[in-house]
């Protein structure tokens, strides 16, 4: 799975919920006045500006470098799934607290007006205040909002059959959906996640995590950004969460790419490794040249994250960053990567036969 976390929400959610972390706050304030995002007037959920988007979109670039000589199969999807792919993606059992549905309205003419008195109704109250009883009229549809980008992929790898004998790697980029308002920007409610995805043996895929840890710290040095790779575990919900939750550090299963972002008291997973092992291998029936039950794992680019990153610790004017990381998004892209590349230890096209 692919759910990033941060460090600071994970030590002291019940405390950051009274104090809403009044330093993300001033963050998002400054990112706010200086026209990068644009209030909507919901917690986690902005505009953005074309300085922005500017940036996410060069960084787009670079990450694609980052990735070509894997020859991956690009893929996109829009920001919704099919509602029974989802169920079975078993997300649910983990993280039923971060997901959104999708209702529309699928009655008649006096179902219709009774929509129109509850929301007469609801309009003569305050925004915050307002009455939802208008929405005893929506039905869930058959879609819902992805979670996480891979998740579309899977369904869609199992209808085509055994995987080839090096298996597949994907290139996936989404909108996703988490339910978790907060006034700090690193925390939003809609927001893209680029994601190479690894479906093969354990071998093949856990040779593709470690490739990637390299080379997601390469990028982050690149930016001359602070790097820190770490142990970390999804935010498993429910009593049962904790175990779930240790099992996966105990495996060895996760691991992030932290940097401080809105809160100087922690730091925010902007990438994200992870090893899902025969997880939904398993639930789709993928399975390799060989028959066994194919494994996957992904590495997980928070787009905001890192252009987040970017303005909090080089400035909002991005003309005064640094050269190098100018040159870097700016300038000759493809050269700045491979450069950097050259450095790393080599990686077959493949991503790896052998861990």
């Amino acid at each position: 799975m692919n759910t990033m976390t941060d460090t600071a929400a994970l030590a002291g959610a019940s405390a950051a919920a009274s104090t809403d972390q009044p330093a993300a706050t001033n963050f998002r304030d400054e990112l706010l006045a200086a026209g990068l995002l644009i209030d909507t007037g919901e917690n986690g959920l902005y505009g953005r500006s074309q300085i922005f988007e500017d940036v996410l979109d060069r960084l787009n670039v670079a990450i694609t470098h980052l990735g070509a000589d894997q020859q991956p199969e690009v893929l996109r999807f829009p920001p919704a799934m099919r509602r029974t792919d989802f169920e079975d993606s078993e997300y649910l059992k983990s993280f039923p607290n971060l997901a959104g549905t999708i209702h529309s309205f699928c009655g008649n003419d006096m179902g219709h007006q009774r929509l129109l008195r509850a929301l007469d109704d609801a309009m003569t109250e305050r925004d915050d205040d307002r009455a939802d009883a208008w929405m005893e009229q929506q039905k869930p549809t058959r879609v819902v909002l992805t979670p996480a980008a891979c998740y579309p992929i899977y369904p869609v790898m199992a209808r085509r059959g055994p995987l080839p004998a090096d298996g597949r790697t994907i290139d996936v980029l989404s909108y996703c959906f988490r339910h978790e308002p907060s006034l700090d920007p690193g925390r939003m409610q809609m927001f893209r996640q680029r994601e190479y995805v690894r479906l093969g043996s354990p071998a093949q895929v856990m040779a593709f995590r470690q490739m990637w840890i390299e080379r997601g710290s390469l990028l982050v040095t690149l930016l001359q950004l602070p790097v820190e790779v770490d142990l970390a575990n999804d935010p498993f919900f429910g009593r049962g969460g904790k175990i779930v939750a240790d099992s996966q550090r105990a495996q060895a299963l996760k691991f992030e790419l932290l940097i401080p972002i809105a809160d100087p008291r922690g730091k925010t997973a902007c990438l994200s490794f992870n090893y899902h092992m025969d997880h939904f291998g398993a639930i789709w029936k993928i399975a390799c040249d060989d028959g066994e039950v194919a494994h996957t794992g992904c590495v997980g680019f928070g787009m905001e994250r890192i252009t987040l990153a970017l303005f909090r610790h080089h400035g909002l004017d991005v003309n005064a960053w640094p050269d190098d990381v100018r040159a870097l998004l700016w300038g000759d892209t493809e050269a700045r990567v491979a450069h950097g590349m050259q450095t790393l230890p080599a990686t077959a096209p493949g991503a790896g036969e052998s861990a």
